[in-house]
């Protein structure tokens, strides 16, 4: 093997372990939270309210940032973007854990904004430097974000044990972001792959704000996050009132995104050979759909088999990724259609673990909220199924 090829490839695995690194980071900070969700509100003397903001900051953040990407892409090139946010990312970690509620949220806020600027970029490096491969790309990074969020909410109980409270084992995370942060960043300058937008055949000055499809993924993309960030936010506190303990919750949670690792893997690499993605997601949806009707009629009968259904739909979002690589045509209007999903789509998800909260609050128990959930999901199948057809915006 010639020596040029040879670093070609060295270099295309170095950057598949820094995706695959930097994937494990952008779910730990939110899934973190949700098992000892009661134990921060009673050591920081907090309210409801400031837990539903907490678990409503990171949609908001992960809207504005990821509206910001493709400037900050384009201005700076991804690889010096994605090792910023990924730095971005240590430091909230590390900052929320450091005083009292107001210092949490700003924490958050800060770490959320790292993610929310990886998540954009990153299926722009996918599309640009594994072209051949992106729907097996996709899973991999995929599974590896679901993963992470598995190791979020099945760890941070036995670490909050471990550690001696709630601070430290949210602190701890931080050392899994600076590790994926150098990665990052040899990859970045070891291989001089780190892509960076191309531009569009079709130019860069048309607004994705009048393409219908450019809404309909959209939509869809911000449906799924709008149900995720519900179940990683109070599905815990759920099962807990139901009767089931901290840590069970905990594991179930992690569960949901273990389930999500396997189907990531398979699904994207099979689904994206096809002329369209639409029955792969309503079949996944349909799964999610059956999960949340046996959390509404009975969540604590057997929790195990909800959340495998749960987990399954919410494995949708591996489908959410490639459908935004699969309706565009070049990395510049990826990286475009990819703010504009996860901006747009973000600032809808966001509303989501504040609406449940409040709902839960106003009518004292959980049924409306999981009905409310139930009409949300007959939405994501709709416009999932209309996203995953052959189009191009």
């Amino acid at each position: 093997m010639e020596p040029r090829r040879a670093g070609v490839i060295a270099g295309g695995v170095l950057l598949a372990v820094a995706v695959v690194l930097t994937a494990l980071n952008l779910r730990p900070a939110i899934t973190s939270v949700g098992p000892l969700l009661g134990e921060m509100r009673d050591g920081l003397g907090a309210s409801s309210i400031w837990a539903g903001v907490l678990t409503t900051l990171p949609g908001l953040c992960f809207a504005a940032a990821g509206m910001a990407a493709p400037l900050l892409a384009r201005r700076f090139g991804i690889g010096s973007a994605i090792g910023a946010a990924l730095a971005v990312l240590t430091a909230g970690l590390l900052l929320r854990v450091l005083d009292g509620p107001y210092v949490v949220l700003g924490g958050t806020l800060v770490a959320t904004a790292g993610i929310a600027l990886i998540n954009v970029l990153i299926p722009v490096v996918i599309k640009d430097s594994f072209p051949a491969r992106i729907g097996m790309m996709t899973g991999v990074y995929t599974a590896a974000l679901q993963g992470g969020g598995a190791l979020g909410s099945a760890l941070t109980p036995p670490l909050d044990t471990a550690l001696g409270g709630w601070r430290q084992a949210l602190g701890s995370w931080a050392v899994l972001a600076g590790i994926a942060f150098f990665a990052w960043i040899l990859a970045a300058r070891g291989t001089g792959r780190a892509p960076r937008p191309e531009v569009s055949a079709t130019g860069s000055s048309r607004s994705l704000l009048r393409v219908p499809l450019a809404w309909i993924v959209t939509i869809f993309f911000g449906l799924q996050a709008f149900l995720a960030y519900v179940v990683m936010g109070w599905l815990p506190q759920v099962l807990m009132d139901a009767g089931v303990s901290k840590g069970d919750a905990g594991l179930l949670l992690g569960l949901i995104s273990i389930i999500a690792v396997p189907i990531s893997l398979v699904v994207p690499p099979v689904a994206a050979r096809q002329g369209s993605q639409s029955m792969w997601i309503v079949a996944l949806g349909l799964c999610g759909f059956a999960g949340m009707v046996g959390l509404l009629v009975a969540p604590a009968a057997v929790p195990l088999l909800w959340s495998v259904l749960v987990g399954l739909g919410m494995s949708v979002f591996s489908l959410g990724l490639t459908v935004i690589a699969l309706r565009a045509r070049s990395g510049e209007d990826t990286a475009r259609l990819s703010g504009m999903a996860q901006g747009f789509g973000y600032l809808l998800a966001a509303l989501g673990p504040f609406l449940f909260g409040t709902l839960h609050d106003v009518t004292g128990g959980w049924t409306v909220p999981w009905l409310v959930m139930l009409a949300v999901y007959v939405a994501q199948i709709a416009f999932g199924f209309l996203a995953g057809r052959r189009r191009y915006i």
